[in-house]
């Protein structure tokens, strides 16, 4: 399997490396699977080692690379153009087809039946529908699979229909919700920060390549690895437990990669407090706020909910009990006093229902569907 992702690579990396270049000599590749595909049988012939690969990961790297083109080139989308793939990042294989899983065994293609653990959720449940795909990925020195299936479901109608939540997220408060309460979030590199510093300093004092230095760059992949674990679990279990209780969510469209921006500057125009905007990014980055929308917003769409979102601008200086807008209306961090009619609430509170306000349209939306359902 090592030998199938880092032929994968190769493929992935050499094609890149190709187009980038005639691009820049004026002379680019046509972007395309059939061009693609016949750049794949040159790469078999001066590399010979590729042929003992199955030739369905390597169809499925290019496949993903066409992909990754298209978004890049569409102007709806504005997507990163594709990068190169290091060895050390995590990396799979995906087998559309000639794969075979019994009970809690899967066959692959030229590699053969191999056991796995489910996970806890998916040993309370069998795989339902028909699997169309199995992704193998490397992560951390472990490996994972994953089923994709295919199945006709019912449209569902939401449990809770009438049910609408504000979110205001934040830094020192994971997500305040407009009915009162409050999730914490798990800081999870904030809590491992001293550890991953300790071992990246061990790293780099040895020397490359050396036994030491391969175990300490495993070490740093696992603190890495439980890092993303532990945010991932709290993203998951907050997003479960909002779209369970709530049809309608409203939430703020932030715009992450804007507000991590460096301020370091220019050497004509250097930034000002270059290391306390530093530490704010590296606390917004732990927060994992574009995960938790992408989370919120298909458990909603599994439940037969919606996420909505709105212009965060002045939601946390607007009083919500007369639209008063002030930057003096937030007095600290947690308090909040309109100046103008002395309404006092908790800040992040005050801020949520201000992003529920916004999309007050969403009311009657669930009342409707609430009526059509009965």
């Amino acid at each position: 399997m090592r030998q199938f992702v880092g032929c994968s690579r190769l493929v992935w990396n050499a094609i890149l490396s190709e187009n980038e270049f005639r691009y820049i000599e004026g002379d680019p590749l046509p972007i395309g699977r059939k061009s693609f595909c016949a750049r794949l049988l040159e790469l078999k012939a001066k590399y010979p080692f590729l042929k003992a690969a199955h030739s369905q990961p390597l169809q499925q790297t290019l496949n993903d690379l066409v992909k990754a083109y298209e978004r890049a080139f569409d102007p709806k989308l504005a997507a990163a153009p594709p990068t190169f793939k290091k060895k050390q990042n995590p990396q799979g294989i995906r087998f559309p087809q000639g794969f075979r899983v019994e009970n809690k065994r899967v066959s692959l293609p030229k590699i053969g039946w191999i056991g796995f653990r489910c996970s806890a959720r998916t040993m309370k449940r069998k795989l339902e529908g028909k699997i169309t795909s199995v992704t193998v990925k490397l992560n951390a020195g472990l490996w994972y699979v994953a089923f994709a299936t295919e199945r006709e479901v019912e449209v569902p109608v939401h449990p809770m229909m009438g049910e609408v939540v504000g979110i205001d997220l934040g830094v020192n408060r994971w997500a305040a919700l407009s009915d009162g309460t409050f999730i914490e979030g798990a800081n999870a590199f904030n809590r491992y920060e001293d550890r991953l510093a300790i071992v990246q300093q061990r790293l780099a004092r040895c020397e490359k390549f050396s036994k030491n230095w391969a175990k300490l760059k495993r070490r740093v992949a696992r603190l890495h690895s439980k890092i993303a674990n532990i945010r991932k679990d709290q993203i998951h279990k907050a997003s479960r437990s909002i779209s369970k209780n709530h049809a309608v969510v409203i939430k703020e469209d932030l715009r992450v990669v804007n507000m991590t921006a460096s301020a370091k500057g220019t050497v004509e125009n250097p930034g000002t407090n270059v290391a306390a905007k530093a530490g704010l990014n590296r606390r917004i980055a732990d927060q994992g706020w574009g995960e938790f929308d992408r989370q919120l917003e298909y458990k909603l769409k599994w439940l037969g909910g919606q996420l909505l979102r709105v212009n965060p601008r002045n939601t946390s200086r607007m009083c919500n009990a007369c639209g008063h807008v002030s930057k003096e209306n937030r007095l600290t961090q947690e308090s909040f006093l309109c100046v103008k009619c002395g309404h006092a609430a908790n800040a992040d509170t005050n801020a949520a229902k201000n992003i529920e306000r916004r999309a007050g349209w969403a009311r009657i939306v669930c009342a409707s569907r609430k009526l059509c359902a009965a």
